[in-house]
């Protein structure tokens, strides 16, 4: 599966190709009162990703987290203000195999991030940003995936503001290279 660019998406700011990673611009219908902007339409995703469980978090300005890759498909995107995405190819069978992708994440902005990519994005906007993930799983603490360092420098990701703010497990995640191993 190749990724899915729809027509506003700002192609020129995404950086790289990941096999099952779609990147789309959602419907929105606006009039006097404001804005109706669809969060999922099971018809533009392929047949299997079913959101089984809808998370939202509120993150500051220079926030960092990520880079998290269960066994599961999520469809991400922000409600409000802005973030930078980023995604790490961390699955060892796959073609496309540490490669990283990275855009920009505007209200409006979705993407399918397969089951065994790393999801990781920093909070752009200033203020609250608020990001959305829906689960084809319902999310456990004990469930299977791996993770590697945000920071790590050899996945050269460009994050574009001074980090605010990191957890201590996303701090401390083991860099990409000690995965192959």
């Amino acid at each position: 599966m190749r990724p899915f660019f729809a027509s506003r998406t700002p192609h020129a700011k995404i950086r790289g190709v990941i096999d099952g990673l779609l990147i789309s611009e959602l419907k929105a219908f606006a009039d006097d009162r404001g804005v109706i902007r669809e969060l999922f339409r099971a018809s533009a995703m392929p047949p299997h990703c079913l959101c089984k469980e809808v998370n939202i978090t509120e993150n500051v300005q220079g926030a960092l987290r990520g880079m998290h890759a269960e066994e599961m498909t999520k469809l991400v995107g922000v409600a409000s203000g802005a973030a930078f995405g980023a995604w790490v190819d961390l699955r060892p069978a796959s073609r496309t195999y540490g490669e990283v992708v990275t855009v920009p994440l505007v209200v409006g902005t979705s993407v399918l991030v397969p089951a065994g990519v790393g999801n990781g994005f920093q909070a752009t906007a200033p203020g609250l940003t608020q990001y959305v993930y829906c689960f084809d799983e319902e999310w456990q603490p004990d469930m299977p995936g791996v993770a590697c360092s945000p920071l790590d420098p050899d996945l050269a990701i460009p994050w574009p503001l001074p980090i605010s703010a990191i957890s201590e497990k996303d701090s401390s995640l083991p860099a990409f290279a000690s995965l192959r191993s």
